[in-house]
């Protein structure tokens, strides 16, 4: 496929995908419509790279949908110059479009570490993105936000997938579920096992 034809599919994505589910940051618009998808996946991917779905790269990772992505980013709302954290970098696309946005990105990898205990020593960060579906929000990840900042992630409830977000007030946390949305599960993020007797 040919350079002009990803920029066809990507001004679709925009249009098609992204405005009709209430993505509606100029931001992120802009952003989603200028970083070019089709160079975070394999060559042999690259043809499926905007479809509404998410993408299989090998060796466990995947890319969430464009729906999936332009909503977090669009609850999310970042601003340039905030420091942002984002857990699970899959391909570094979403690390991408953070940086088009102007922020300053500390990525995490799974390949790397353990996911679920965040960044600590970067904290704290106005927004925490997670990049991918979790059954949990650990409270150390929590508490690496600062006061009114913000996280977006996706949770999994009853086997449901939920995009959701997220602020820290007055040294709580909250969550609120706005959208069920598909995305790419998360390893590490299981809660405890709870014992009875």
């Amino acid at each position: 496929m040919s350079e002009p034809d990803f920029d066809q599919l990507r001004r679709a994505m925009v249009s098609n995908q992204l405005r009709p589910n209430q993505v509606t940051d100029a931001v992120v618009l802009a952003a989603m419509g200028d970083v070019p998808r089709e160079r975070f996946v394999g060559a042999d991917q690259a043809s499926v790279a905007y479809r509404d779905t998410i993408v299989p790269l090998g060796d466990g990772h995947a890319l969430n949908p464009p729906i999936a992505t332009g909503l977090l980013l669009n609850a999310a709302r970042p601003l340039a110059g905030e420091h942002v954290l984002l857990i699970g970098t899959a391909t570094g696309y979403v690390a991408a479009l953070l940086a088009e946005m102007g922020c300053k990105v500390t990525a995490l990898d799974a390949d790397k570490g353990p996911l679920a205990a965040g960044w600590p020593e970067g904290a704290p960060y106005s927004l925490i993105y997670i990049d991918g579906a979790v059954e949990q929000i650990p409270s150390v990840i929590a508490d690496q936000l600062a006061e009114g900042g913000r996280l977006v992630g996706a949770i999994i409830e009853r086997g449901v997938t939920r995009l959701a977000l997220g602020r820290r007030v007055s040294g709580g946390f909250g969550l609120e579920s706005f959208a069920d949305i598909e995305a790419v599960p998360l390893p590490g993020f299981a809660p405890a096992p709870v014992f009875s007797f």
